[in-house]
């Protein structure tokens, strides 16, 4: 958890200075997205000169289209002035997860986070392992800095938090995450649009790579482990961006009896790891993040990833491994 004084620290130290670069991590999630693009806002409420930054070619996922980074002033390249505005890492677990290492050379690091096992890399942490979202934790800082929420602010927010909870599903929907949602649709966020570009707007080539995932799903452990694979040509022979395998795992974990689900994909690009794997569990009992550690990765407790250069059968083998040595569930 964290604390009132981390909070107000955050607001300190956004209050005192006057020119940022904020980002997140790879692969950037609904509540990356709406975490740079909320906190940019905010920052330009401010008076403060703000600039976005995800470094890379990588396409960003669809259905966060309707949030309109890009346009809002997203760059891909560091800026030249990047050792002179403070950095300010939104939904960032580890510094080893930003798009670029050279966003590090910043005279301040405020990372601002809800993983719990953030490595506080920053010079100002805020990282509360109880919140629901990155989102919510923003929207405590925003209140710390008496900032009122514009529609914009509040439908970025409002996307960070209705995916991280998996539309108010997940374990991680507290009392207060709830109330949340209401002051942001009070905010005039717009619950009905947000759905639909999220969640009703799925591209067909991301159906395609769908259905070749499931195909290939099978089941491991009794029945408890459901593992399926993408290789690289899968993607060039539907048509599909990288992006559109986010969401597969979910439908996965969906299976009956199943307490873990992991997604092993070949990135149809030559550069970066030859393997990313998503995990995700079904129960607390199976902490993924643990799993995904030992690989160098991390995460959630019940959602979490890595990367590996492993043969596709030894990345199924470790997966499978670590879960059959938890310890037996309580009778």
């Amino acid at each position: 958890m964290t604390t009132k004084s981390e909070t107000a620290a955050v607001a300190d130290a956004l209050r005192a200075n006057d020119r940022f670069v904020v980002t997140s991590h790879e692969n950037p999630d609904g509540d990356a997205l709406g975490s740079l693009l909320a906190t940019h806002l905010a920052l330009v409420e401010l008076g403060k000169d703000s600039v976005m930054v995800l470094v890379g070619e990588s396409p960003l996922p669809g259905e966060y289209r309707f949030l309109d980074v890009v346009g809002a002033g997203l760059l891909r390249v560091i800026p030249e002035d990047q050792a002179d505005r403070v950095l300010v890492a939104v939904d960032c677990a580890q510094e080893t997860r930003l798009t670029d290492a050279r966003l590090l050379d910043a005279p301040l690091i405020v990372n601002i986070d809800h993983h719990h096992d953030n490595t506080r890399f920053g010079g100002v942490n805020l990282v509360a392992d109880g919140a629901s979202s990155t989102a919510e934790v923003l929207a405590d800082v925003f209140a710390e800095l008496g900032l009122s929420l514009t529609p914009a602010i509040a439908e970025a927010l409002y996307t960070g938090l209705v995916t991280d909870t998996g539309r108010f599903q997940y374990s991680n929907t507290t009392p207060k995450a709830l109330h949340l949602a209401a002051e942001l649709v009070e905010a005039r966020a717009n619950p009905k649009s947000v759905f639909q570009a999220v969640y009703e707007s799925m591209p067909f080539p991301k159906l395609k790579l769908l259905a070749r995932a499931l195909e290939r799903a099978s089941l491991h452990a009794d029945g408890r482990v459901v593992i399926s694979y993408l290789v690289r040509e899968d993607f060039s022979d539907v048509h599909a961006l990288e992006p559109y395998s986010e969401g597969i795992i979910d439908i996965l974990r969906a299976v009956e009896g199943v307490e873990l689900a992991a997604l092993i994909r070949e990135p149809p690009r030559d550069d970066g790891p030859a393997r990313k794997v998503s995990l995700r569990s079904s129960t607390e009992r199976v902490d993924v993040s643990a799993i995904a550690r030992k690989s160098n990765g991390g995460g959630h407790r019940q959602a979490a990833g890595f990367s590996s250069d492993l043969p596709l059968n030894d990345v199924i083998a470790f997966i499978v491994a670590e879960f059959t040595a938890l310890p037996a569930p309580a009778a």
